[in-house]
């Protein structure tokens, strides 16, 4: 069976693990900073921040932006619950505007068009590893003092180009329009820790902070300490003393992680030219076909630079006269594991009880997910599987083609 995604793991990268194991810190030590210092430097950020997952750094960037009850947080309904569940951590009312019909991120005129006055973020998210148009959404978000938070998750090594900033690709994660980046290093990522995640961002103090409420909001520093030499009960501050300055969370990653983080990074590059290819493929033997629609660019220079961590296709199911679930049947009969990423996050259940959203909210994203289909990609993908699974999708034309005359 041919999943839609898979890590890639090497000798290299278990020798790396194993070396950070046998040292006597094995959590939130030299290597983690070394991770931090190496993926920061990689994407063109001032900071970065490792913790043990991205929703963990969703939740630090907001917090570190002081969003809290009262405020509302918008973001793409096309994304893992984690994007808008972030907000909701911390007392903060998650809303949602809808996408762009041709690259599935958040449409900054829908965005303009919901804004609500109580709308403090915005959590821009690059859905399958192509980049929002940050220029724009930061230009409705910044004009109504709202922070943007970029979801990078999908899109980890990704860079943009964009007609308002012509000349240059720029880095996700390093450029001038999203305040903060988020990024995720799940295994079906473009790199990965295992699970584990990252923040970055150019302001000092946000770093900072977010490295406090990383681990409990506690410091051991001397030089940080708060309380007074002649504090009647805890003036005394030998080797033992610690302060919890702020109420943070355990988001720490351990040593090991970061060891695998720094030998994926060192391959990040490979492994993005290696999707590029397989994304090439798939759209030349697919584009054809008038019952698919394979995925399209903002801007036409991205082909070089997006990271593409998925391979969405809008299937029109009714003209080849099949359901969804008699789909992706016929292709696990031939070995392709499909997938469908994702449910709109307002149409959860927990999200309509909650705040009351349902269908027509987001009809852009409601039509996406009706048609959306995930295809394998992964770097280790084979050109003779990556063959398999275009000519196993276009025998689903062929066989409909039999008996309602589509296009195959």
């Amino acid at each position: 069976m041919i999943p839609y995604g898979r890590q890639t793991i090497s000798d290299d990268d278990i020798a790396a693990v194993s070396a950070a194991l046998r040292n006597s810190l094995i959590t939130q030590g030299p290597v983690v900073e070394a991770f931090e210092r190496q993926f920061a430097a990689h994407v063109g950020a001032k900071h970065a921040v490792a913790v043990n997952n991205a929703t963990s750094a969703l939740q630090l960037a907001m917090r570190v932006a002081g969003i809290g009850p009262g405020d509302r947080v918008v973001t793409s309904p096309i994304t893992f619950l984690a994007s808008a569940n972030a907000a909701v951590y911390l007392g903060a009312v998650p809303d949602f505007a809808d996408i762009d019909a041709a690259t599935y991120t958040l449409d900054p005129a829908a965005l303009a068009r919901e804004w609500k006055p109580d709308t403090r973020a915005v959590v821009a998210v690059d859905y399958a590893g192509q980049a929002c148009d940050l220029p724009e959404i930061a230009r409705v978000a910044r004009s109504r003092g709202a922070v943007v938070i970029g979801d990078a998750c999908h899109a980890v090594g990704g860079s943009f180009h964009s007609a308002a900033a012509p000349g240059r690709s720029w880095r996700l994660g390093g450029n001038p329009w999203a305040d903060m980046t988020v990024f995720s290093f799940h295994p079906v990522k473009t790199m990965t820790t295992g699970e584990g995640g990252m923040l970055v961002t150019d302001r000092q103090d946000w770093a900072d902070h977010a490295r406090l409420l990383r681990t409990h909001g506690m410091v051991r520093e001397r030089d940080h300490f708060v309380l007074p030499a002649d504090d009647p009960v805890l003036g005394e501050k030998g080797p033992w003393y610690y302060e919890m300055q702020d109420l943070g969370w355990n988001f720490r990653m351990t040593e090991f992680q970061a060891a695998l983080g720094i030998s994926q990074l060192g391959k990040l590059e490979g492994f993005l030219a290696r999707r590029r290819e397989i994304v090439a493929a798939y759209n030349a033997g697919l584009a054809d076909l008038e019952w698919i629609h394979v995925p399209r660019l903002r801007h036409p220079e991205d082909v070089g630079t997006a990271s593409w961590h998925l391979y969405t296709v809008q299937v029109d199911f009714a003209a080849i006269g099949q359901t969804r679930s008699e789909v992706f049947k016929a292709l696990a009969a031939e070995g392709v594991l499909a997938h469908v990423l994702y449910i709109p996050v307002h149409l959860q259940p927990w999200y309509r009880k909650v705040y009351g959203y349902g269908p027509g909210k987001c009809p852009v994203a409601e039509n996406f997910y009706a048609h959306a289909m995930s295809l394998p990609l992964f770097p280790t993908l084979e050109d003779s599987e990556v063959r398999h699974v275009i000519e196993s999708v276009r025998r689903l034309g062929r066989s409909a083609a039999r008996t309602v005359g589509v296009a195959a």
